[in-house]
């Protein structure tokens, strides 16, 4: 059994695609995955499965499609892959509210990308990740889900520091 953590993308995010945690949980153990659990309102899971990350990731996407009527990207990490994540991060962490980072679906081979008005913020594309340093915040930035879908032609889901931190605490655990 491998140990995953998955995220969905577009999951109760301003009153759209809603989706009770509790729903979801009982979806995913009707799926058949092991020690599944949720974390907050925003499509973050963490399970067990016997099957390969593509195997996973397509199962949730047709369980949701099938029970809720949903078409939502799922995109999914092991434990090691999430710890290289957080401690591959190539900017300042002081102050969490500035950092974050955006998961692809898959790797990218561009690895510069031109964006216009960035101010402050900064970035950097490694395979399947986009590193975030937003130091005016993230509700100001320009770097969005929808900007890097856009420039590398992938999904993308974007988590704070503090979830991915929560994450991987939780993952951990027996």
């Amino acid at each position: 059994m491998t140990r995953f953590i998955i995220l969905l993308r577009g999951i109760n995010v301003s009153g759209k695609n809603k989706l009770p945690m509790a729903d979801l949980r009982q979806l995913l153990n009707d799926l058949e995955f092991q020690n599944v659990q949720t974390y907050i309102q925003s499509g973050n899971i963490i399970l067990d499965s016997d099957k390969s990350k593509s195997e996973v990731c397509q199962k949730i996407k047709d369980g949701i499609a099938s029970k809720f009527g949903y078409d939502v990207p799922v995109i999914s990490r092991t434990i090691s892959e999430w710890k290289k994540v957080i401690k591959n991060y190539p900017f300042p962490t002081e102050n969490e509210k500035i950092v974050a980072f955006t998961f692809l679906d898959k790797k990218t081979v561009a690895q510069e990308i031109e964006i216009k008005n960035q101010g402050e913020d900064q970035f950097k594309v490694v395979d399947d990740l986009v590193y975030l340093y937003c130091p005016n915040g993230f509700g100001k930035s320009k770097i969005t889900n929808n900007l890097f879908e856009r420039k590398l032609k992938v999904t993308a889901t974007t988590r704070n520091l503090r979830t991915t931190l929560k994450l991987i605490e939780l993952a951990e655990k027996e």
